[in-house]
């Protein structure tokens, strides 16, 4: 006997805090690797700066 079609049912989603703790360590690891820390410190103090 052939089966009957499974009812499509949409995976669930992840709430956005355990998206954001997912994505945070990596993009830790990403400035860490690629050095890009001091640019972020960069643009930081220079918006600080403007008036």
């Amino acid at each position: 006997m052939p089966e009957a079609p499974r009812a499509r049912t949409r995976p669930a989603r992840r709430h956005p805090l355990v998206a954001a703790a997912i994505v945070l360590p990596l993009a830790a690891l990403l400035v860490v690797v690629f050095g890009g820390w001091e640019a972020v410190v960069l643009q930081a103090s220079s918006v600080g700066m403007m008036p």
